[in-house]
């Protein structure tokens, strides 16, 4: 099987509930297509490099996938025919993409992100500790990082006045 990217571009103007429509559409159809959905990634909306239908913005939308040729094509199909899309571009990651291990990585993320959403009586007590020590520092370091530039720039201001002297002295 096949792994792929896609990149979508919709109308940052759409609703919620439409753009929701859209992109359940697309996560029913990778697996109506004996395809495999590793990641859905929403970019949001971000400003385009150039105008398209007359919109300068646009709402991004990644896709990493598993599929055929055939997927890609009803895919691709769908995009060309829904006013929603207003740009979109698929490439393919790898030609031989092992399916079980993907699931298995797939598998091991959402877990892990599920413990880190995972609220815990001891992190949150230490966190805002370690943001304030952190924070603390930091006009520290600025403060020092001030006093070593401006040592720095009086040896030349010393050359500077002594090549004023010595042109005057010359004169």
């Amino acid at each position: 099987m096949r792994r792929y990217e896609t990149i979508v571009i919709t109308d940052p103007d759409l609703s919620d509930e439409d753009r929701g429509q859209l992109f359940e559409r697309l996560k029913e159809l990778i697996p109506g297509q004996d395809g495999f959905l590793v990641m859905f990634d929403e970019w949001g909306t971000q400003k385009m490099a150039y105008e398209i239908r007359k919109k300068i913005r646009g709402y991004y939308v990644r896709l990493d996938y598993c599929g055929t040729g055939d997927l890609v094509a009803e895919m691709e199909r769908l995009f060309r025919i829904d006013d929603r899309v207003l740009k979109y571009m698929t490439i393919l990651l790898d030609k031989d993409a092992d399916l079980e291990s993907l699931k298995q990585a797939n598998a091991e993320a959402e877990a892990e992100v599920e413990a880190k959403n995972a609220p815990s009586d001891t992190d949150q007590g230490e966190s805002p500790a370690d943001e304030a020590s952190s924070s603390d520092e930091a006009p520290a370091e600025s403060e020092a990082a001030e006093g070593d530039s401006q040592t720095e720039a009086d040896p030349q201001d010393d050359t500077e006045d002594k090549n004023e002297e010595t042109k005057g002295e010359e004169a």
